[in-house]
């Protein structure tokens, strides 16, 4: 399928090469839930570049929503009707699949590219597409949810400056309110509440005891005083939103932002595609500020592709190709720069990355400031759970602070 828009310039001077050797064409049919503005020019990165490089055809299946992609894959996975790729995210949502033999085996094309020689962080590959020493998916971008997206003229029009944490916005958001903006934007999606209360989580009580949560599973510390003050902060926070936010998806609330409606909205990396599908120049009309949080951190969370075994080898071979071609330099820096994440690999041309990316950039580059993604440390139940209590204490005022950490602790101890 052809796509048009933003990545037609970025891929104007595309060269065609077939990158796993000569195949009979075949179609590919590609799952994903990238049908936003912004995810729609990234994807059209891959695709075009697979048909312009390649004979076979890139068949598009857009479904909205990650829980509901993922979810229509693996049931045509286990009903025998598997689509040749589908995107998951990095993390532990696909163990079954491994486990059935349902999957086609990267070892040999990871092994012969050397995949394991320019993946950074290492954890991108060994902790996400890994599993008994086999290579299982292609990772194909680095997302952090670290990321306050701000509305310049919203700030200078409230008269107060563009804060580099929450405490700072906080103080800033009565005013912002008096002059008639929405201070803080979110949707209804449960997911966003829970990203979003994660990087108050980890901005208040830092790396270690993020770290003594969701990978030590400790409950303990789960009902400490520094965990109430993050439900705190966040009732605080979620009490500047506006009443339409449970009715609204993440995109839309990014638009509240890009159109000054908004001051500033929590949101993963992905929100700069939709800035800039948008024409919005970062520094001139809006910011992003890492954390937010003076001593901010990156998570690596990501998007990777995996491969349903097909009794077609000629389809396998396509599906050998387009998994080559997805972690290919060229196409890693024209997906990223379109998408708003960061490369999976360092030795791409980063020239047409804004200022946003190269703040992602430098943050990467320090291992200090580099953080696992809770997807990493728990199942889809558990993130479930996560996602349906964060979501209640935002919207529910009744839910008092204790009640919602006893809750959050509760699911701590039990968490698979």
């Amino acid at each position: 399928m052809k796509y048009a828009g933003i990545a037609r310039v970025l891929l104007a001077s595309a060269a065609g090469a077939v990158l796993c050797g000569a195949a009979n064409a075949a179609e590919v049919e590609v799952v994903h839930w990238w049908t936003s503005g912004g995810e729609n020019a990234a994807v059209s990165v891959f695709a075009d570049e697979f048909e312009a490089q390649t004979e076979h055809e890139w068949a598009d299946t857009a479904i909205a929503g990650g829980t509901n992609a993922r979810a229509a894959v693996m049931q045509r996975i286990l009903g025998g009707d598997a689509p040749a790729a589908a995107q998951f995210n990095s993390g532990r949502q696909y163990e079954e699949l491994i486990e059935g033999g349902l999957l086609l085996d990267l070892t040999e094309l990871a092994e012969r590219e050397g995949w394991r020689d320019f993946i950074r962080p290492e954890s991108i590959l060994t902790n996400a597409c890994e599993k008994d020493g086999r290579v299982w998916c292609v990772p194909v971008n680095i997302h952090s949810w670290q990321w306050g997206w701000a509305s310049i003229p919203v700030f200078e029009q409230s008269g107060v400056p563009i804060p580099t944490n929450l405490q700072q916005f906080l103080e800033a958001a009565p005013k912002i309110q008096q002059a008639g903006f929405i201070p803080f934007a979110i949707g209804g999606e449960t997911w966003q509440h829970t990203g979003a209360f994660n990087v108050a989580l980890v901005g208040i009580v830092g790396k270690e005891n993020y770290y003594r949560l969701f990978r030590d599973r400790d409950a303990d510390y789960a009902r400490s005083p520094e965990v109430a003050t993050v439900f705190e902060t966040w009732r605080e926070l979620t009490s500047y939103t506006d009443e339409a936010s449970a009715n609204r998806n993440w995109n839309d609330t990014t638009n509240l932002v890009i159109s000054d409606r908004a001051a500033m909205q929590i949101m993963g990396d992905w929100a700069r595609g939709e800035f800039a599908v948008a024409g919005k120049v970062p520094g001139v009309d809006y910011e992003c500020i890492p954390g937010p949080s003076d001593t901010p951190f990156l998570t690596t969370d990501g998007d990777i592709f995996l491969f349903p075994k097909q009794d077609d080898p000629e389809v396998e071979a396509a599906q050998l190709e387009l998994a080559s071609l997805m972690i290919s330099p060229r196409v890693q820096a024209l997906f990223n720069v379109a998408k708003g994440s960061l490369p999976v690999r360092a030795d791409v041309d980063m020239s047409l990355a804004d200022s946003c990316m190269r703040k992602g950039l430098a943050l990467l580059d320090d291992p200090n400031t580099v953080l696992t993604a809770l997807n990493r440390f728990v199942t889809e139940d558990t993130t479930g759970q996560l996602n349906d209590l964060f979501a209640e204490f935002s919207f529910n005022q009744g839910l008092s602070v204790a009640d919602a950490q006893e809750r959050f602790a509760g699911i701590i101890e039990t968490a698979d």
